[in-house]
């Protein structure tokens, strides 16, 4: 039998005497419940055109609901190929229209950056 400190932050400190072996032993027990009961939460990407037709934007606008409905995280990127880099804009204009679209479900955790010759934008459920 040892003498085991519980909760050394109270005052006074919590003990207790018990064999320390099986305290251990109950305490990665408990951790380990607790990691299972976890939800890993994934991020899912989303790619997109500056010149993305309004079909093609909507079948991906319900991609991306549904992600968040899942509760995953999205990044939405727009990819600019060649000459497209010199016309951001678009790019920015196409990831506004987006925020503003899933305002209700999604609220936005990192804004608009340029990164190389993508474009990216993350969104959050509520």
């Amino acid at each position: 039998m040892d003498l085991v400190e519980l909760v050394p932050n109270a005052n006074p400190p919590v003990c207790r005497i018990l064999d320390f072996k099986r305290f251990l032993y109950e305490q990665k027990k408990k951790e380990k419940e607790a990691k299972k009961k976890q939800k890993a939460v994934q991020m899912k990407e989303i790619r997109l055109r500056p010149e993305i037709s309004e079909h093609d934007y909507n079948f991906k606008k319900q991609h991306i609901e549904d992600f968040l409905k899942q509760g995953h995280r999205v990044k939405v990127s727009v990819a600019f190929r060649g000459r497209e880099i010199l016309h951001k804009e678009r790019g920015y204009s196409i990831l506004q229209k987006l925020i503003n679209d899933l305002g209700p479900i999604a609220k936005v955790e990192r804004s608009p950056r340029e990164e190389g010759r993508f474009l990216n934008v993350i969104l959050i459920p509520y």
